[in-house]
């Protein structure tokens, strides 16, 4: 397999390249092209260049050429998720799903249009407030879900009319290589164009004078640097960082039905997913009954290669956050934690581990505390209600969080009262393209998604006119 980067609509080739590794076996199964930071600026150079005439189209025929590249990109769904299996180690057919799910969103971000606000003046006049794109627009992915999160970034930037440099997680590049090169087939030059590397370009595009807004999905002490970096030219910023969602089940909620619930909310792409529950607290009355349920659920499971049709949940992604999750495994245990499932590493070669539940933890424990990323589930005895909820807005963390109840009523009135971007009732993480998705408190700065996301990629710009105009 070769790839290259993608400059200008054209295939860039790289002086230098790095090892991309299977997370199933731990070794190297491909060299991605490693960008040098003069590509980084041909890549701006060239958005840059070609922002004038992408912003003045149509926006009904820039629509009309993401639908087309959506129609490609679904005319090579399978061999996409091959690929984004083999370097992400999910599922090939969660893999598939994930590139599905980008087209689907896709299409609906390609529907939307950007209002103009009308405001009638005493003197006669007339006010309107039109939203412009803002140029050039950085976008910085992450490897839990590279094609779908690129996605997420790019196209609401390319509808809204700006032109996007990406740089995709150095863990899993491919599968984006792979996408940027099927969308210059159906935009012009330099709409949509794509380097690789690590921290030097990343920081490049944060700092670059000529990118006007960064987004960036990945962990808050990151989104700090790329803050940092982007004052210069006070970029505009998304930034979708880390979470430790909470779960709240009340003593009044159904055991046998919401156990599956939580168990695929905790556990879907291995834990891999920032809006995933990350601690559930369960009221003493239900503690028990809930966590064997749980449990029961995560032993059962099958954990393997990406490419085995048996495999229900694949590997960590990376050494790192192996190493991170096998540390939280370890440090519960030690603070007497007691693990009901899992909680070793598998034996043999890449990076498994088992989908796992703790309990006899609670607040102050790391494993409580800090965001797993993975599949090492707390369990959490409470039996006060307002004490929890103010245990759950401890985190500095404010993504998403959810109340699990028999009560719908009750139940909404407590999640409203939940720091965090989203609240759930008796569900989790769902979400879909045209509701906005955003984190409170250290979880980020901007929404995601639906008109409001849109709306990070336009700069508002009010005219006002005379009477009689």
């Amino acid at each position: 397999m070769s790839f290259a980067l993608t400059i200008g609509g054209k295939a860039v080739p790289c002086a230098d390249s790095f090892a991309v590794i299977d997370p199933a076996t731990g070794a190297e199964f491909a060299q991605c092209p490693l960008a040098s930071v003069e590509q980084l600026d041909q890549a701006v150079a060239a958005a840059r260049a070609a922002f004038p005439g992408w912003a003045a189209t149509p926006i009904e025929r820039r629509a009309e050429m993401i639908h087309a590249f959506a129609d490609a990109l679904a005319a090579e769904a399978d061999e996409l998720g091959a690929l984004l299996s083999r370097e992400q180690g999910k599922p090939l057919r969660a893999a598939v799903g994930e590139i599905h799910g980008a087209i689907h969103w896709t299409r609906t971000t390609a529907g939307f249009r950007p209002a103009v606000e009308r405001i009638e003046q005493a003197d006669g006049g007339r006010v309107e407030i039109h939203r412009k794109p803002l140029g050039v627009v950085g976008s910085i992915t992450p490897w839990n879900f590279p094609v779908m999160i690129a996605i997420w970034h790019v196209i609401p930037a390319l509808v809204a009319g700006n032109t996007v440099v990406q740089k995709p997680s150095p863990n899993t590049p491919l599968a984006t290589l792979r996408v940027v090169e099927i969308a210059a087939r159906h935009l012009p030059a330099g709409v949509w164009n794509v380097v690789t590397g690590d921290i030097e370009i990343g920081s490049g595009i944060a700092r670059h004078p000529d990118i006007d807004k960064v987004v960036f999905t990945g962990s808050t002490p990151t989104g700090r640097a790329i803050m940092r970096d982007g004052a210069a030219n006070l970029k505009r910023l998304t930034l979708e960082l880390g979470g430790n969602d909470a779960a709240i089940v009340l003593p009044d909620a159904d055991v046998e039905a919401i156990a599956p619930q939580i168990f695929q909310y905790a556990f879907g792409n291995s834990g891999q997913i920032c809006a995933a529950i990350k601690r559930v607290y369960v009221h003493d009355s239900l503690h028990d009954a809930l966590a064997e349920k749980v449990a029961a659920l995560a032993a059962a499971a099958k954990v393997g290669p990406g490419a085995d049709p048996a495999t229900q949940y694949g590997p960590l992604q990376n050494r790192r956050q192996f190493d991170y999750v096998r540390s939280l495994a370890e440090d519960a245990r030690a603070r007497g934690g007691r693990f009901l499932a899992g909680g070793e590493p598998l034996d043999g070669e890449g990076y498994f581990f088992p989908l796992s539940v703790v309990v006899d933890v609670t607040d102050g424990n790391r494993i409580v505390d800090e965001e797993q990323f993975g599949p090492v589930l707390p369990i959490v005895r409470y039996s006060d209600v307002e004490d929890v909820l103010a245990r759950a807005n401890a985190s500095e963390n404010g993504l998403g969080g959810s109340v699990w109840s028999s009560d719908i009523g009750r139940a909404a009135e407590l999640a409203q009262r939940l720091e965090c971007g989203t609240a759930w009732v008796n569900s989790h993480s769902k979400i879909s393209p045209d509701v906005p998705f955003g984190g409170a408190k250290q979880s980020g700065i901007g929404v995601e998604f639906g008109l409001h996301g849109l709306d990070e990629y336009m700069q508002l710009q009010t005219v006002r006119l005379p009477a009689g105009a």
